[in-house]
């Protein structure tokens, strides 16, 4: 049967832009349908305008720390506006970028929400087109409790459009987004405050990572609430909000920002009408080809809920456009030793096992950490220590994991996710001379076993 394209994304995010594009450059016939934005979740209310922001609540702590230096300023003035103005403009620039990579392609750009009709019928618009293969990719969307008032709470699509900063904001959730955006929204002036309705934030991540994360920002005067969860939200007279916690106490905001986890994005795709499945967690069942239960369908990316992370999303897209139109050079994608940055302030780089998850494997291990104040804030009175860990197998001297927390986590963490992938032992992490003064050279100076 001839049909009118060998692929059909659904979905123009950084997972369905990839796939798409390589296809079509490994000469396959190929459409993408997109009803909101180019670039997906990622370009557009998430990492980039994201960390943007990060950069702007950043300066704060650039000024505090000017005086040691020697430099004498007047007081600043922040504007939300100007910021957002400016970050609207970027995300407009690579909005075009993502647009012009697909279409020099030779890919089809439809605007407008796609349904699939049938194992290789898509609708867009009222216009119906069929495909030999049909790929999923769109993604995730945020979620706010079934509580009261949730109607007056905002998420992180509404956030990056705020006509003003908050004067008191209220975050919920113990994720990196909810972390993240506690540390945008108190640097940039915000009197903020984090609620979690467990014991301690990010959940998975390192233990010494998670207590000395909480300690720093309680250093730097953000309230935590932990054990804490909203029951309603009401609206006060002066367009304030009130939310009452579950134990009765009242907190008065002007923003609830809800971080509390995604959902894969399936509204109105169609799928009743394929043999696609869904797991227990409501997520489109794949196998290890990203094939789901109808043959010519398949997902990647958020909706198949592995390892929602944007470069993940990449190499899943550049796995299935492989493997579907050039077979020579397929590769399955290696989901061990990703590695992860949480931009916080300070920020968090962590690659492969956690200590927890080191043990609860069996292994035997050996700790080695490091806490210190950087070289920078030596001239400042500024208190805040970095945070270095090496998770090794004692009986192997592999280094199992590399955790940070402290500036320039994210950048010095990808070169030892190479390290690690190579496999590395903690011998050529000892025998690999620093570059000094660094902060990053404490990853390879560390000799005294911790634990």
């Amino acid at each position: 049967m001839a049909y009118d394209f060998d692929l059909f994304v659904i979905g123009a995010g950084s997972g369905g832009v990839r796939a798409a594009r390589f296809a079509a450059g490994f000469g396959a016939k190929v459409a993408v349908a997109e009803s909101r934005y180019l670039g997906g979740t990622c370009v557009n209310v998430g990492c980039v305008p994201k960390k943007l922001l990060v950069y702007g609540a950043h300066v704060a702590d650039e000024l505090e720390q000017a005086a040691g230096f020697g430099w004498t300023l007047e007081e600043g003035h922040f504007d939300w506006g100007t910021l957002i103005a400016n970050k609207n403009r970027e995300i407009e620039r690579l909005n075009g970028i993502y647009r012009n990579l697909l279409v020099n392609s030779g890919v089809t750009l439809l605007q407008g929400h796609a349904r699939i009709t049938g194992a290789n019928e898509v609708e867009v618009e009222g216009q119906c087109y069929s495909a030999a293969n049909i790929l999923i990719a769109t993604g995730g969307w945020p979620q706010v409790p079934d509580i009261p008032g949730k109607e007056l709470a905002i998420t992180s699509n509404e956030a990056f459009y705020l006509k003003d900063l908050p004067r008191r904001v209220l975050v919920v959730g113990g994720g990196y987004i909810a972390v993240e955006f506690a540390g945008i929204f108190q640097g940039l002036g915000a009197d903020t405050s984090l609620l979690y309705r467990g014991d301690l934030f990010l959940r998975g991540f390192d233990g010494s990572v998670r207590t000395h994360l909480k300690e720093e920002l309680e250093k730097r005067g953000l309230n935590l609430e932990f054990n804490a969860d909203i029951q309603r939200i009401d609206k006060l007279d002066d367009g304030s909000l009130k939310a009452t916690l579950k134990d009765g106490r009242e907190l008065v905001a002007d923003c609830v920002f809800y971080a509390t986890g995604r959902r894969p994005m399936l509204d109105n795709l169609g799928l009743e009408n394929t043999g696609v499945e869904l797991d227990e967690r409501g997520y489109i069942r794949v196998d290890q080809q990203y094939q789901t239960t109808a043959p010519s369908i398949l997902a990647i990316g958020d909706v198949i809920g592995r390892v929602q992370l944007t470069p993940v999303a990449l190499a899943e897209g550049m796995a299935v456009a492989r493997r579907l139109f050039k077979p020579e050079q397929y590769r399955p994608v290696d989901y061990q030793n990703i590695p992860t940055a949480v931009f916080s302030q300070p920020p968090i780089g962590t690659v492969g096992l956690t200590e927890e998850q080191a043990l609860a494997a069996g292994h035997k291990v050996q700790i080695f950490e490091s806490r210190f104040r950087a070289m920078k804030l030596t001239l400042t009175d500024i208190q805040e220590k970095t945070l270095m860990k090496l998770v090794v197998d004692a009986d192997t001297d592999k280094v199992l994991g590399c955790h940070m927390v402290g500036p320039d986590a994210g950048e010095i963490v990808q070169g030892l996710g190479i390290a690690l992938k190579a496999g590395a032992t903690k011998q050529q992490f000892d025998e690999t001379i620093g570059v000094h003064p660094t902060a990053a050279e404490e990853f390879v100076t560390m000799r005294t076993v911790t634990r």
